[in-house]
């Protein structure tokens, strides 16, 4: 009998010891956890979907820590290095529980850990969609134990890969430059991409990568893998190569200068890190990435049609005037436009926004240059069948307001600290950890709804990095927050601003593209790409941006020739061509426009308003890469039925022999025929007018497309027949 119980204990123990499958599915594509009773919780594949575990296994694919945290076991790089209160700075992690909740277009599998000798836990999040093949991973950091422990590193996930010739794609830019592409080869040692700027996260670096397991990146072609942190602030993200096995990949809020302490009962939940992966090459990452972000509120109302619009600023610069912005809304309703925006120059008393060195804080009008004040622009455009916009930069001001004056001590700068100042010489950020803040910067946008409630779109610029580390409002001890609790601070305003006004359209501006990030977006409805509108710089700037970012959030404008960053003279058609491929819009005074441009920019933007769902609600395929020095680019948007798509097609070098490539189109439905048809032509109508092919034989055969000199475009409607 003895023998017989102890065999049924044994027994008993070996099934609740039985690991446990965790199969994390999208519709193309699986990640594999194995979580094991007592144990740590571990990846074993990422990739085309799978049904069957069992081949995983026996192929021996991954075994490595889900999430590894330092001193126990982990010899990678960790996600999580915790100091606990007695001093040890080792965390080990098993498995405790998990569960898997339906949600709209969604699965989310919570897998719950906890340190073996703490009472500090862990809860490792995955979202799996159904309307995208895009996995989101977090943490939930929960301390339990009697004394505070401290966050030294806090990732949102990890994800191993096999090693191989596996190459790295990543954006680099500066102002008027951002997102250019950069290609590499992952060697032994490390890769890293990060942000220090501390509130524009992605005007150098951004936070998002895609890696090529099959070699050199390809557009359409090998499997790829994609990686975006949903975050606004300071970042880290990590490739570690070790030995001939795996590459290690750790992404997550910067650590540096960032510790977090945390008191018993108080929890962390780090941002998402949002995986892709693909076998259709950086394109199909790139197309389940634009799915999953208009789709579920990753841009905010992200299946929207975006209007026309005008935005005064390289019109008149800080030169406002009650004439001068009725004029500018003339010139875009003689258009076609839908909207007008006056941007930044219509505010302060004491101080007059003249030049950009004073008022910022002071959101009152300038009745000096607006003696009819704001509801009466309101009105203007309202009368003209217009809606109104405006631009505001809440989280800003200067030394020259009376803001400052009145509230010193709501500026990033730590106390014993004389300020650093930034644009203007008298620039300062306000701490968006007050909650005193956080409120000021809420009432500027509801007080702009209150005097003017039809109020349709907000521009909200940010023009300074955080160079005055340190915090007024927070304590001594909690200095390390500041960087974390800043971008938590402006978060918590946004959704304030979001629940009492879902449908304002609000863009995102940071000096250009300085915060294009999903971390924000969920708040925003577009971006400003760039403030370099030179159409020929656009293409490389627009091309590396959609990359991640669907052409709804993509806001692209036509400016005045010679452009005002470069000096470059482009004519008018190439100028609309580049900029319709987002969300279209002008930058200049229509009333400079000769007859003969303004008869093209009005059959221009008639037309743009035929083919915007399908630029802004289709698929992009990116065909011929401006980055591969031919001096030609194209790419096409198409419907998700594969019915109607458009083709664009630019020329923007020219040289005596030049190669001239047959244009080749993408993502068409090989069984089908389509007529070809140009639009907004401005010339002699090519062969191929009219005409219907294949989409097979456009795809492989390709067409002619006379492009002749510089700054020579096409757009081609595609009509399934």
């Amino acid at each position: 009998m003895k023998r017989i119980s102890f065999i049924s204990l044994a027994m008993a123990m070996t099934l609740s010891m039985q690991a446990k499958d965790i199969l994390v599915n999208t519709p193309n594509t699986s990640l594999l956890l194995k979580a094991d009773e007592g144990q740590p919780l571990h990846v074993s594949y990422y990739g085309e979907r799978i049904d069957r575990v069992d081949q995983v296994y026996n192929a021996y694919s991954l075994w490595e820590h889900a999430y590894p945290a330092f001193g126990a076991g982990c010899q990678n790089v960790p996600a999580l290095s915790v100091k606990h209160a007695d001093g040890n700075m080792s965390t080990e992690l098993v498995y405790k529980s998990d569960t898997a909740v339906e949600e709209p277009n969604a699965t989310l599998y919570t897998i719950t850990m906890k340190d073996k000798l703490y009472d500090f836990w862990v809860d490792v999040c995955y979202r799996a969609y159904t309307n995208s093949d895009v996995i989101e991973t977090w943490s939930v950091i929960r301390n339990e134990e009697k004394k505070p422990v401290t966050l030294l590193k806090y990732a949102s996930g990890y994800m191993p890969f096999r090693q191989g010739d596996a190459w790295v794609s990543h954006q680099h830019g500066a102002w008027g430059a951002e997102s250019y592409i950069y290609e590499e080869p992952l060697q032994l040692g490390a890769f890293e991409v990060h942000d220090v700027n501390g509130t524009r996260n992605a005007m150098t670096n951004r936070p998002n990568i895609m890696i090529s397991l099959d070699g050199k990146p390809r557009e359409n072609e090998g499997r790829v893998i994609g990686a975006v942190l949903c975050w606004s602030g300071p970042y880290r993200i990590t490739i570690d190569t070790r030995g001939q096995k795996e590459h290690h990949l750790i992404a997550g809020i910067s650590e540096a200068h960032s510790e977090y302490k945390l008191k018993r009962g108080e929890t962390f939940t780090t941002p998402e890190l949002a995986f892709a992966y693909s076998d259709e090459g950086m394109g199909g990452v790139s197309r389940s990435y634009h799915r999953w972000a208009r789709l579920n509120n990753k841009v905010h109302n992200g299946t929207a049609l975006r209007k026309i619009l005008l935005n005064s600023w390289e019109g008149v610069y800080l030169n406002v005037s009650q004439e001068g912005m009725e004029k500018m809304m003339d010139g875009i309703k003689e258009l076609g436009g839908e909207l007008f925006v006056m941007d930044d120059g219509w505010f302060g008393d004491k101080y007059q926004r003249s030049i950009d060195n004073c008022a910022l804080g002071d959101w009152v009008t300038d009745t000096r240059k607006l003696p009819k004040g704001i509801p009466a622009l309101e009105k203007a455009a309202e009368g003209r069948g217009l809606k109104w916009g405006i631009w505001i930069e809440p989280e800003m001001t200067n030394t020259k307001s009376e803001l400052y004056e009145k509230h010193p001590e709501w500026i990033v700068c730590h106390p014993n600290r004389t300020p650093i100042t930034g644009r203007g010489g008298t620039q300062l950020i306000l701490d968006m950890s007050n909650p005193e803040v956080q409120d000021f910067v809420f009432g500027v946008v509801d007080n702009i709804m209150q005097e003017t409630p039809n109020t349709y779109y907000i521009k909200w610029d940010a023009n300074f990095e955080i160079q005055n580390f340190g915090s007024k409002y927070l304590s001594g001890d909690n200095q390390s927050h500041l960087y974390v609790d800043y971008h938590l601070g402006l978060r918590k305003t946004l959704e304030r601003i979001r629940a009492k006004y879902p449908d304002l359209v609000i863009q995102c501006c940071s000096s250009g593209g300085g915060r294009v990030n999903y971390g924000l977006m969920p708040y925003f409805d577009e971006f400003w790409v760039s403030d370099n509108t030179d159409a020929q710089q656009r293409l490389f700037i627009q091309w590396g941006t959609s990359m991640f970012f669907p052409a709804c959030a993509m806001a692209q404008h036509v400016s005045a020739s010679p452009n005002h960053q470069t000096g470059r003279v482009i004519p008018l058609k190439f100028r609309f061509d580049v900029a319709m491929t987002g969300r279209l819009g002008l930058e200049m005074r229509p009333s400079d426009l000769s007859e003969r441009e303004l008869e093209y920019a009005k059959q221009a933007i008639a037309t743009y308003k035929e083919i915007r769902p399908i630029i802004q609600q289709g698929n992009q395929y990116r065909i011929l890469s401006p980055y591969d020095k031919t001096g030609y680019a194209s790419e096409l948007y198409i419907t998700d039925d594969k019915s109607d798509g458009v083709f664009f097609a630019y020329k923007f070098e020219h040289y005596v022999d030049q190669f001239r490539p047959r244009f080749h189109f993408a993502g068409l439905d090989p069984d089908a025929t389509y007529k070809l048809t140009e639009i907004c032509r401005n010339g002699r109508a090519d062969h191929w007018e009219g005409h219907a092919f294949t989409g097979k034989f456009l795809m492989q055969q390709g067409i002619e497309i006379a492009l002749n000199g510089q700054f020579a475009s096409k757009v081609i409607r595609l009509e399934k027949q």
